[in-house]
């Protein structure tokens, strides 16, 4: 009797382990579970990498919030990663703004360029018309060069950070060593930099210059250049930097779609993919001077009132516009982009909703996520993506990078992506569609199978105890 229930009881713990083994299975996560992979190429030398996530991810990603994206290591075994939105760029232009110059002439002992003797002429609206110098009592003043006084006041005058020099026609090497003092009227002055100007010229006519004066931004009114070494001289023109602060947004992919016959008459279909997050769609046309009202969006399909009823589809729009491409005057004038917030569609229909007849193509515009990554020592890395159902692994990115400024983010290091490769195709548009229809059902099939698997470990637990009870009851 005890030899049965050994038996039995054995028979019931392989099929518990058979039971786990399958749980497991169904659980795996590895590279070869993914229709795409994408190699990462890094240093080494960091913790963490960066990488702006390409077209192909959103192309094959099998998840409209890529919850299938994976990194994995040499060995298989998935990194932490997160996804973040870039940051608008900093981007910093210049103006160039001339300035005018006036002359200070002075005696050898140079005490005119201290502002005392100084006759400053200027105009109502304290613009500078003359720069004079005074003589000193009994001593005639001579025409030696001493200072520059430079006028930068503007109606619109915007902060200035920066003074270009170019010297006069003829002259070649020179230096001195300059102080810039600058003055909102011209009776009190400060001074704001010291620096070397310096040019250079070799046999070659080739000229190496320091022709800059760099400062704290600020606006400017009056300032004035006094030399401490050197022979002080008239440059050919002075131009005042306006730096004007910028921030540029983060760089966006496009994807241009050819059309097709949709479901209903006069529709045009355009297959994309649902992982792209639009954020600005417009039509490209190869047909000359054309106008096109239409509106764009996608196909729902309505419920069935009976069985055995043909499916049929209502259109929704999404956005409604004015697309064209006209030539006037020999210049082309095309719609721009219509802006949109991020709608995911594995599909986009066009209706015109005028006469035109064209088949334009569609554009499709969004920024890509970063993707940031830990690395490790088990290099190559490689990015995987493309697998139906899979749950999401991305984490936080205080899981991530710890502590990490917005600066730091920015600064981290580079992955280059290598060459696509391709394990198992990806499902047609028409299946992909089919199988987001049946999701619903498929999904609640695995939890029937989960439920019933879960309900046999029960069973056989609860009878693996009762066996074992008897199996330690003495024998009758």
């Amino acid at each position: 009797m005890r030899h049965v229930m050994k038996r039995r009881a054995g028979t019931m713990l392989v099929a518990l382990l058979m039971a786990l083994g399958c749980a497991s299975a169904v659980a795996a996560d590895t590279p070869a579970e993914y229709s795409h992979l994408l190699p990462l190429t890094v240093s080494g030398k960091d913790a963490l990498s960066q990488m702006r996530l390409p077209q192909a991810v959103y192309l094959h990603a099998r998840s409209a919030s890529l919850d299938d994206l994976r990194v994995f290591d040499a060995r298989g075994v998935p990194l932490p990663f997160t996804l973040t939105q870039p940051a608008p760029q900093a981007q910093t232009n210049y103006r160039k703004l001339p300035v005018k110059i006036f002359p200070v002439f002075g005696d050898e002992t140079g005490r005119e360029q201290a502002g005392a003797n100084l006759d400053i002429r200027t105009s109502a609206d304290g613009a500078v018309l003359s720069v004079t110098t005074r003589s000193a009592p009994g001593k005639p003043a001579s025409a030696q060069l001493r200072a520059l006084v430079l006028d930068l006041r503007r109606a619109d005058a915007p902060p200035i950070d920066a003074l270009t020099f170019t010297l006069p026609p003829g002259a070649t090497n020179y230096s001195a060593r300059v102080e810039l003092e600058v003055s909102d009227d011209m009776k009190a002055w400060e001074t704001v930099a010291y620096t070397s100007l310096t040019w250079l010229v070799n046999a070659d006519v080739d000229t190496l210059a320091n022709n800059h004066i760099e400062f704290s931004a600020r606006r400017l009114r009056y300032a004035r250049l006094r030399w401490h070494e050197g022979n002080p001289i008239q440059f050919a023109a002075i131009v005042a930097d306006a730096p004007d602060y910028r921030q540029a947004p983060p760089q966006r992919e496009q994807l241009v779609l050819a059309p097709a016959p949709g479901k209903l008459a006069g529709d045009l279909v355009y297959q994309s993919a649902s992982a792209i997050p639009v954020q600005s769609i417009g039509l490209q046309f190869t047909e000359p001077n054309i106008v096109m009202p239409a509106a764009l969006g996608q196909y729902v399909e309505l419920p069935r009132r009976q069985a055995g009823a043909p499916t049929t589809f209502d259109f929704r729009a999404n956005v409604r516009a004015t697309f064209f491409s006209l030539s006037q005057g020999g210049r082309q004038r095309a719609s721009g982009d219509v802006s949109v917030s991020d709608i995911h569609a594995p599909q986009w229909v066009l209706r015109p909703l005028g006469g035109a007849a064209a088949r334009p193509s569609l554009r499709l515009s969004w920024t890509p996520a970063t993707l940031i990554f830990m690395a490790n020592s088990h290099a190559p890395y490689r990015l995987a993506f493309g697998r139906e159902q899979a749950a999401s692994a991305r984490q936080p990115l205080s899981q991530v990078a710890p502590g990490f400024s917005d600066a730091e983010l920015q600064a981290l290091e580079q992955a280059s992506p290598g060459e696509l490769q391709v394990q198992h195709a990806a499902p047609r548009p028409d299946a992909v569609s089919e199988a987001a229809r049946l999701s619903g059902d498929t999904r609640q099939r695995m939890l029937m199978l989960w439920g019933v698997l879960l309900l046999g470990l029960l069973i056989l637990g609860a009878m693996s105890w009762r066996l074992i009870r008897q199996m330690k009851a003495p024998p009758s």
